[in-house]
């Protein structure tokens, strides 16, 4: 089945930030490991084997679609040097996902393809929950201390 070559480049491009996204939730989720925030990091590496899934359904899709799945264009991975940034980097990663799915969305629905907009929202779901927990863990950074969290989660690893 023949795609739509505009809904095809949306989908390469939440691909490709998919791609990124992994990587960089798989190497944070080893530094807080290493660092002995194991459960943290947990979290992390769950949400780099999700984003794992997302990709492979995205690359089903393209496949079908006839389409070329774009595996070679990385963006930059945004590595933290300590809790904090390391939520902020997967933060910003996700926030930029979020818009390129809210635009593959759009894309989607004005060509028609309404399985690959189906596919995006179901993605878009996991993106906004993510999003909700990283907000939520900096908001706990902010009030009670980035000593008092690192505390807290290294007691619940």
């Amino acid at each position: 089945m023949q795609g739509d070559r505009l809904a095809l480049q949306a989908l390469n491009k939440n691909l490709g930030l998919l791609l990124v996204s992994i990587n960089q939730y798989f190497l944070h989720a080893r530094i807080l490991r290493n660092w002995g925030f194991a459960e943290l990091g947990e979290v992390l590496y769950k949400h780099s084997i999700r984003d794992m899934k997302s990709a492979d359904a995205l690359i089903e899709r393209i496949l079908l679609l006839e389409g070329l799945p774009n595996l070679q264009e990385y963006g930059k991975i945004l590595v933290g040097e300590n809790i904090t940034e390391i939520l902020q980097c997967d933060q910003q990663a996700e926030q930029a996902k979020h818009i390129a799915l809210a635009d593959a969305i759009a894309v989607c629905e004005n060509q028609l393809d309404f399985v690959s907009r189906d596919l995006l929202e179901q993605q878009k779901a996991i993106n906004e929950e993510y999003l909700d927990w990283l907000g939520t863990q900096l908001d706990l950074i902010e009030e009670i201390g980035l000593a008092n969290y690192a505390q807290t989660a290294a007691r619940a690893g």
